[in-house]
C-alpha cells in the first residue's frame, strides 16, 4: 500500500512541479559552473547504497560531508545555493527516487555514505529495514540540529509506529516546516 501511495503521489508532484523543477534546473545552470544535478552516495533500505538527486546547491569541490560539518556552510553555496536550500527546492528531484523505488516520501533521511555512527545506530536499532524518506518524523523534530542518537530514537519511534495516517500527519507537518523554514541550514 506504501509503496502504491508513493507511485501515485511521487507521479503526480513530478507532472505538478515539472515547470519549476526546469525553472530550477535552468536557475542552477546558468548561475554556477558545474553540473545541475548532485548525486549523493546514501544508504538505503538494508543499508545499500544509491545514488540519490539533488539540484546542485553547493559549489563543485565541496567536501561529502553533512552540511552542519563544514566549518562555514555559507562559503560552499552557489549564487541560488541559499534560496534552493531554504525553499527545500534542492529536493525536488529525490522524486526520481521515490518513483524508482530507493525512497518513500516518508521515513528516515538517508544517510550519507560515510556516516558510520548513524549508520551502525540505526542498524542496531532495526531502522535499516525501512526504505528512507523524503522526510520522516526526526525531519520535522529538529533535522540537522539533533544529536545522533536522539534522531536515530524519532527514527526507531517512526519504525515502531509506521501508519498510512502517520505519513500522513508527517507530510502535512513537513510542508509546515518548509513554508516556515524551520531547521534549514543555508
Amino acid at each position: 500500500m506504501k509503496r502504491l501511495f508513493d507511485l501515485i503521489l511521487a507521479s503526480l508532484a513530478a507532472l505538478v512541479l515539472l515547470l519549476p523543477l526546469i525553472g530550477v534546473a535552468i536557475l542552477v545552470r546558468f548561475t554556477s559552473a558545474g553540473p545541475i544535478f548532485y548525486w549523493s552516495d546514501r544508504v538505503g533500505r538494508n543499508n545499500q547504497i544509491f545514488s540519490m538527486p539533488k539540484f546542485r546547491s553547493m559549489r563543485v569541490g565541496t567536501p561529502a560531508v553533512a552540511t552542519h560539518l563544514l566549518a562555514d556552510p555559507r562559503t560552499h553555496l552557489t549564487p541560488v545555493g541559499s534560496l534552493l536550500r531554504r525553499s527545500s527546492l534542492d529536493e525536488l528531484p529525490q522524486l526520481w527516487s521515490i518513483i524508482k523505488g530507493d525512497m518513500s516520501f516518508v521515513g528516515p533521511r538517508p544517510a550519507l555514505f560515510n556516516q558510520h555512527d548513524l549508520i551502525e545506530m540505526r542498524t542496531r536499532r532495526g531502522v535499516h529495514l525501512l526504505v528512507p524518506g523524503l522526510t520522516g518524523w526526526a525531519q520535522i523534530n529538529g533535522r540537522d540540529e539533533l544529536p545522533i542518537p536522539q534522531k536515530v530514537a524519532l527514527d526507531t519511534y517512526y519504525l515502531e509506529n509506521k501508519s498510512l495516517w502517520f505519513d500522513m500527519r508527517i507530510i502535512f507537518l513537513t510542508g509546515l516546516r518548509v513554508l516556515k523554514r524551520d531547521n534549514v541550514v543555508h
